[in-house]
């Protein structure tokens, strides 16, 4: 059994543990608040905007002089996009990114993998480090992207990608990163990001497949539209992760803080049971000492 002294120091050890990952959940849950806000503003302008373009090309028939639609034949080299956070202690929230491109790379990528035509571009420290150190290439990160997750930081990224795959460097383009869904539930999710793929129309829009009147002409309001809306669509994905992360890490610096609690409870009773003991052996010897006197 160990001593008082011994399970005293646990007692702060877990204490102090408990109070640190208290404050780190409210520190996370602050900057969940804001995450959340900015990705639930955002998706109802992305989704109609990604609409509005699928509508377009259907009844414009502009797929062939669409950039960034499907091209001919099957595609030779595919780029995978896998974003994480920098920091740890949020759960499985990196581990699934990191499994999901692992899947992608051994299953449904695997020609490519083995035949070196997968490029791999991180972001995010966790991501980037796991892929280092097991001595994957990697094409580039950008890991500075969370510090100040604006618009402009996001669309450089997103030109980056669009003229590649413009130019011909990639051929498909797959971005895998964590779904928001709500502080508890977080969703990896494998999203192709180009070439574009075809919207389904919304079941029971009466606005679907309508034709619209354009000014200036159609061609070139596409070619506005189209980098616009895949670049909103890229700060999308980032915005989810980001509010993921806060998420993901609330939720785990919660479990932790209540993991600390039940951890204090079962100290105290065994330093409550050693302290009885000690007692109890204290007034033992006592009583036999007093005996020994008497005889």
């Amino acid at each position: 059994m160990p001593s008082l002294k011994e399970v005293r120091n646990r007692i702060e050890s877990v204490k102090s543990t408990g109070q640190i990952t208290n404050a780190m959940k409210m520190v996370a849950a602050s900057k969940l608040r804001r995450a959340q806000d900015a990705i639930l503003r955002l998706r109802p302008y992305s989704k109609k905007l990604n609409e509005i373009i699928g509508n377009i090309t259907l009844t414009t028939g502009l797929t062939e002089s669409n950039p960034y639609a499907q091209r001919p034949g099957e595609p030779n080299r595919v780029l995978i996009v896998a974003v994480s956070s920098n920091k740890g202690l949020c759960g499985m929230f990196n581990m699934g990114v990191i499994k999901s491109v692992l899947s992608l790379m051994n299953g449904e990528l695997k020609s490519f993998t083995e035949n070196g035509q997968t490029d791999l571009l991180c972001i995010g420290k966790k991501v980037h480090e796991y892929f280092i150190k097991r001595g994957t290439p990697v094409l580039g990160e950008h890991n500075d992207i969370f510090q100040q997750l604006t618009f402009d930081n996001a669309q450089m990224i997103a030109t980056t990608l669009l003229d590649g795959y413009e130019k011909g460097q990639w051929d498909r383009i797959v971005v895998v990163y964590n779904r928001f869904k709500n502080a508890a539930l977080q969703i990896v999710t494998q999203e192709q990001f180009l070439p574009i793929a075809e919207v389904p129309s919304t079941s029971g829009d009466e606005f679907w497949g309508i034709d619209y009147l354009y000014e200036p002409e159609k061609e070139e309001i596409l070619r506005e539209m189209i980098p616009r809306a895949l670049r909103i669509q890229f700060y999308k994905m980032l915005l989810d992760s980001y509010a993921s992360e806060h998420g993901a890490r609330m939720t785990a610096m919660h479990q932790a803080t209540e993991n600390a609690g039940e951890m204090l409870k079962e100290l105290r009773l065994a330093y409550n049971k050693a302290r009885q003991a000690t007692i109890t052996r204290e007034i033992i010897e006592i009583v036999s000492g007093a005996e020994a006197l008497k005889e």
